[in-house]
C-alpha cells in the first residue's frame, strides 16, 4: 500500500471535529473551479455533505484493511454511475478535497500529510473508476420505469408498480435505488416487493417518512403514466439457493416488501416450511393482509403469526421488541433454520440478538442494513457532531453490515 494509514488517521483527526464546515468548503470549493459539476448533486445540500464525511470516516478506518477498503470501494464505484460520475471529474474532486483538508488542518497540515491523501486518492479515484467501468459492462447506469399502478395502502402509504424500459434481472430479496424527476438527483432505497415477474414489472411499497424529499412526492404526488429512474438491484438477504432448511421469516412495518418477494419466492420453488411472523406499524394492522392470505393460500407449508398491536412497526424503531419479540419465544430451537429479517435497523439488530440467542447460526441471520429514517435531526454546532455522531451512510449501505 503506497500510503501510511497512520498518517491519515492523525491528519483526519484535525478536522474531524469541523466536518460540516469541512465539507461546505469542499463543495464551495469544487462547484467554484468547476462549475458545471453543480448540475449533477441535488438542490439541497446538507444530505449530500453528511454522506460525503460518513465516506472518508469510513474510508480513514479501512485503511490497513485493504479488502474492506477495496469492497467499499467498488461499492461505491458501482453506484456512482447513477449520479453521472465519470471518470474526468475524479481529478477536480481530488484537488478539492485536498484543498479543504489544507485548510482546515492549519499548521498540522505536512508535506507529509499531503502526500498520504494524494496517494491515498490516487487508490480511492482508481478503484472507483474500475468499479464503474466493470459495472458497465453488465448494466445501464440506470433504468427508465413507468408508474404503471398506484395504490394507496394507508394513509402515508403506497404501493407502486413498475414497469421498466428494459429486462431487469434481480433476485428474491434484493432492493433497489430510485429517483423522481420531480425531485432531481434524489436518489432512495426501497425493497423490491415481489419475486421476478413474468411479465417484468416491479413492486415497491413506499411509506412517508418525516421531511422525506422523494417518500412525499412519491406517496402525494407522483401518478400512473409518470416516469421514475431506477438504479441496478443491490442486497445479499436472498434465499440460499441451495438450502432445503425451513425458513423463519420476520418482518415489521414495511419490512414486509422485501419478506413478501423472499415468500413469494418460496412458494414459486415449491414451498420450504416456512413462518411468518408479521407486526403493524403502532397500533394499527398489517397494511397489506389480503397478499398476505393470498400468499398463505398459495404456499401451503406457510404458517402465518401476526403480532398483536404494539410498538414493532416502524414508526418507533426506539422501542423495537414488544408483541413480535415474545412471539418468537415460541421458537425454542432455531439451529437448523434459515432466517431472514426486514424492518426498521432498530428491531432487525434486536430481532438478530434475540434470535441468535435461540440457537439459530449467526450465518444463516440475513437482512440488509437500513438508515434510521426517523431520526433526521442533523448536528449543527462542532459539539453535537462529537454527541450526535449521524452515520447516514451511502445511498448503497450494504456493504456497511
Amino acid at each position: 500500500m503506497p500510503f501510511d494509514p497512520a498518517v491519515l488517521r492523525a491528519s483526519f483527526a484535525v478536522v474531524e471535529r469541523r466536518a460540516d464546515q469541512l465539507t461546505k468548503y469542499f463543495y464551495a470549493h469544487l462547484f467554484s473551479h468547476n462549475p458545471g459539476l453543480r448540475a449533477l448533486f441535488p438542490a439541497r445540500m446538507d444530505e449530500q455533505r453528511d454522506r460525503l464525511f460518513s465516506s472518508l470516516t469510513h474510508l480513514v478506518l479501512r485503511m490497513e484493511e485493504p479488502g474492506r477498503l477495496r469492497d467499499y470501494l467498488t461499492a461505491l464505484g458501482r453506484d456512482h454511475r447513477k449520479f453521472g460520475a465519470a471518470p474526468a471529474h475524479y481529478p477536480a474532486i481530488g484537488a478539492s478535497l485536498i484543498a479543504a483538508l489544507r485548510h482546515f488542518s492549519g499548521h498540522y497540515w505536512t508535506q507529509e500529510a499531503e502526500k498520504a491523501w494524494t496517494e491515498a486518492y490516487t487508490v480511492i479515484s482508481q478503484t472507483m473508476i474500475e468499479a464503474a467501468a466493470g459495472a458497465a459492462r453488465d448494466a445501464p447506469d440506470w433504468w427508465q420505469a413507468e408508474v404503471t399502478v398506484r395504490r394507496r395502502a394507508a394513509p402515508d402509504l403506497v404501493v407502486l408498480t413498475l414497469a421498466p424500459d428494459r429486462p431487469y434481472p434481480f433476485t428474491a430479496g434484493q432492493y433497489l435505488t430510485l429517483s423522481s424527476p420531480r425531485v432531481p438527483k434524489v436518489w432512495r432505497p426501497y425493497s423490491i416487493a415481489c419475486a421476478p415477474r413474468p411479465d417484468g414489472t416491479l413492486e415497491l411499497h413506499v411509506r412517508r417518512v418525516p421531511a422525506g424529499l422523494l417518500s412525499t412526492v412519491l406517496v402525494n404526488d407522483v401518478l400512473p403514466g409518470e416516469t421514475v429512474r431506477v438504479g441496478p438491484p443491490l442486497g445479499d438477504a436472498v434465499l440460499d439457493p441451495g438450502s432445503t432448511r425451513p425458513v423463519l421469516a420476520v418482518a415489521g412495518g414495511t419490512g414486509w416488501a422485501q419478506i413478501k418477494s423472499v415468500v413469494e419466492q418460496l412458494a414459486l420453488d415449491g414451498g420450504r416450511p416456512t413462518t411468518l411472523h408479521l407486526a403493524a406499524r403502532g397500533g394499527a394492522d398489517p397494511y397489506d393482509l389480503a397478499t398476505v392470505r393470498q400468499l398463505a393460500r398459495r404456499h401451503r407449508r406457510l404458517e402465518v403469526v401476526v403480532a398483536p398491536a404494539g410498538h414493532d412497526g416502524d414508526a418507533e424503531p426506539g422501542q423495537a421488541g414488544g408483541p413480535l419479540c415474545t412471539g418468537l419465544l415460541r421458537h425454542r430451537d432455531l439451529s437448523g433454520h434459515d432466517v431472514h429479517l426486514s424492518g426498521p435497523p432498530g428491531l432487525v439488530a434486536r430481532l438478530a440478538e434475540q434470535l441468535t440467542a435461540q440457537g439459530a447460526r449467526p450465518e444463516l441471520i440475513r437482512y440488509d442494513p437500513g438508515p434510521d429514517t426517523f431520526n433526521r435531526v442533523r448536528p449543527v454546532t462542532t459539539s453535537e457532531w462529537f454527541l450526535d455522531r449521524r452515520d447516514p451512510g451511502w445511498i448503497n449501505p450494504t456493504e456497511l453490515a
